[in-house]
């Protein structure tokens, strides 16, 4: 059995029902949107997030799920396919998980509506049953999510970023959303707003730590569905990076900045960059660092009785940072 099995074990008939409710949450009168949809559902990702809603829902409730818990976890996943294909338009992407993205197929306009108008059956699916405390944290995502992708954006335009704000930049752009998970996960089944603000942190640090592996992926020679070297192609100040820009001489640094700037293009000069970071300890650094964040995550979840949740969670936390792609 593959890990994501094992993972999803103790929640495989509340995803099973969850896939059905969320196909039922995306339909519309509209023929193009369901076509749409209909290609979106078919090649869906390994779900991460909604499980980390139910096993989190069933770890503080005793294994309890109502139907708050499906409809957060839908609002969530409908969210998540809307920054997915907006993403898409904005990095100009061809291909999502192998397969050709929605503006690949049908163009940026309609991507763009497509993204809007799952945006907003998350939103109504939240309002029309009241679940207006999962809204506030939902929202609150939406807002730290762009907030995080504009001030990547603004760094990258004068490369001056230290480690503190790429921190800021990963915790709103990646960590926010999985800390919405888990706190929409507890929130939807207990009335204990300690247990909820403990899942919300637990699923921030996972978030920074599946964000630094993501980085790490860029210094890979493995086939993990991008080529090596984008990030420093697109100009994004990744922690391996930052690190050693911050630990080298004037003129190292300098090189590194033209390198960057002016030679992104070249596939000589990125690789040289890329011996030069690992050779300087960057990679080191970043996997450091990520291990904190993981240790820090589940050292929040020793409060908890065992379960088979708990273990799922367990089990979640540890493949995030040792995934291979």
């Amino acid at each position: 059995m593959n890990i994501t099995a094992q993972i999803k074990q103790p929640i495989f008939n509340e995803m099973e029902l969850f896939e059905k409710k969320f196909h039922e949450s995306m339909t519309s009168k509209v023929a193009l949107l369901n076509r749409i949809t209909y290609y979106i559902v078919n090649r869906k990702g390994k779900q991460m997030r909604p499980m980390f809603v139910f096993l989190t829902a069933k770890m503080v409730s005793d294994g309890i799920v109502n139907e708050r818990t499906y409809r957060g976890a839908s609002v969530i996943e409908l969210i998540h396919t809307a920054t997915l294909v907006h993403d898409d338009v904005v990095d100009d992407s061809n291909r999502r998980r192998g397969f050709f993205s929605i503006n690949a197929l049908w163009k940026n306009k309609i991507a763009v509506l497509v993204g809007d108008y799952l945006l907003s059956k998350g939103l109504l699916l939240s309002i029309d049953n009241g679940d207006f405390d999962l809204l506030r944290i939902i929202s609150v995502a939406v807002r730290e999510m762009s907030e995080g992708e504009l001030l990547q954006i603004e760094k990258a335009r004068r490369l001056d970023i230290t480690e503190d704000i790429y921190y800021e930049i990963i915790r709103k752009k990646t960590a926010t959303l999985i800390a919405a998970c888990c706190a929409l996960g507890a929130k939807a089944v207990i009335e204990d707003d300690v247990q909820v603000e403990n899942m919300r942190k637990f699923g921030e640090l996972i978030g920074m730590a599946f964000q630094i592996k993501d980085d790490l992926f860029d210094y890979s020679e493995e086939a993990i569905g991008k080529p090596t070297g984008i990030d420093i192609k697109e100009q994004k100040m990744t922690l391996p990076l930052i690190h050693v820009l911050n630990t080298c001489t004037p003129q190292e640094k300098k090189w590194l900045i033209n390198s960057i700037k002016n030679h992104n293009k070249d596939k000589k000069r990125v690789k040289e960059v890329i011996a030069f970071v690992k050779d300087n300890n960057g990679l080191a650094y970043a996997e450091n660092k990520m291990v904190e964040f993981q240790k820090e995550a589940l050292a929040l979840l020793n409060n908890y009785k065992d379960s088979e949740f708990k273990d799922a969670l367990i089990l979640m936390v540890n493949y995030v940072i040792e995934r291979k792609k």
